[in-house]
Formats: C-alpha cells, structure tokens, sequence
C-alpha cells in the first residue's frame, strides 16, 4: 500500500478521506507538527497557503525530484499562481480547491513517472509484471514464485531502477536496521532472483563491481 503525508489544516481532511477510499495508506499532519515514524512516504502534499513555511513541508521541497525523494504535489492559491516559480515545484501542483478525484489522479500520475507504477498498482518493465496489490510477479505471462524476502528485494529494486545500492544498503531497507545477518545474505538472494526471473536474453538486475546491485532501466 502507498503512503501519503499531507501537509496542512483541515482543509485537507476532504480529500484523506477520498485517498484512504483509493487504497492509500494517508497521515495528515497540521502545520509545525513532528513528522510521524511512518518512514519515507511515496507522496507528500503540501498545502502551500498554510505550510509554506512549516520546517518538514520545506525539508520535502528542498528535496527536489530525485529517486531518494519522495514525490511533492503542492496546492497553491489562485491568486499565487501569477507569481510561481516552474522550478519550485518538485513534480506537480494543483490549485487549491481542486477536487479530490483530481488529486488522486494527480498522485497516481507522479507515482508512475517516478516508479512506472499505474493506476492499477502494476508495475510493467519488458516481460516483468509485478502485480504491488497483491504480491504477484509474472514474466512474459508466466506466474514466478518468489518468498516474501525475494519480492521485496525485487519490488525495492524494480522501482529504484538505475539506482546503484549498496550492499549494506539493501539490507536495510529490505529486512531492516535490525537484521543480524551479513552482507552475503543479498548475495545469495540476488542470485536466486536472477535463477527465477532472468535468462541471457532478458538480464534485469546488473552487478556493479566493488559498489553492489542495480536494476536496469533498458
């Protein structure tokens, strides 16, 4: 499920509820609020009229549009649209009082250019069809059974694609700062996801010598 962090008054309340009906994990944090334990969210949107100068609404506009980021919609008053600055807005924007429809279309549009993720939580790259929803992988139309360590790693990979990771890395964002085991344990699932998913003609991950893994954006 993807997480959505509203930044705002309660004049996003309207549209969390429309977002939760969507199928999105929402979190919606007034201005000057601390930022939940809920990790890195998919999308932020931020109410520009009322947290223009909240320190998290500006940490995630700095940020820019970058993998590591999270994407940005921004809502912004009729009457500051005159004056917008292209290159302050990280992905997209909307003017406030839109309606909630538009937004949610709006997320699901940034998400797939982010990630290639569509609106029916798929994500397609070549023969490679990863059903997000529920937990499915499909290559060139035939089922892949992976275990949950497998899919994840693939999921993570799938949609940070030409993203070079660490080692280290990938251990803990896929089983987590508290996992004891060593660097070879994504070693060996990487070599069992290549048996499961790849042969000589269709290579998705690639090994980056001395650095870790990637997945291949061609």
């Amino acid at each position: 499920m993807r997480t959505i962090l509203l930044i705002g008054d309660a004049t996003l309340a309207p549209y969390a509820g429309q977002l939760q009906t969507e199928g999105f994990d929402v979190k919606h944090l007034p201005p000057g609020a601390p930022e939940p334990p809920i990790g890195s969210p998919d999308a932020v949107i931020i109410d520009l009229d009322a947290s223009a100068e909240d320190p998290l609404a500006r940490r995630y506009l700095d940020a820019g549009s970058t993998a590591e980021a999270p994407a940005v919609i921004t809502l912004i008053p009729p009457a500051r649209l005159a004056a917008l600055d292209p290159a302050s807005i990280p992905d997209d924007f909307l003017l406030a009082g839109a309606t909630a429809e538009e937004l949610c279309a709006r997320i699901r549009r940034v998400l797939y250019r982010r990630h290639g993720i569509d609106s029916r939580n798929t994500l397609a790259l070549g023969d490679l069809v990863m059903d997000l929803a529920n937990y499915t992988v499909h290559i060139a139309g035939r089922p892949v059974e992976l275990t949950y360590k497998e899919y994840e790693l693939l999921r993570f990979l799938a949609t940070n694609r030409g993203r070079v990771f660490t080692r280290e890395t990938l251990l803990s964002k896929v089983w987590g700062y508290d996992f004891y085991g060593g660097a070879r344990t994504v070693d060996v699932h990487i070599r069992r996801l290549r048996a499961k998913i790849e042969d000589r003609h269709t290579p998705f991950i690639e090994t980056v010598r001395n650095v870790g893994y990637r997945f291949r954006t061609a």
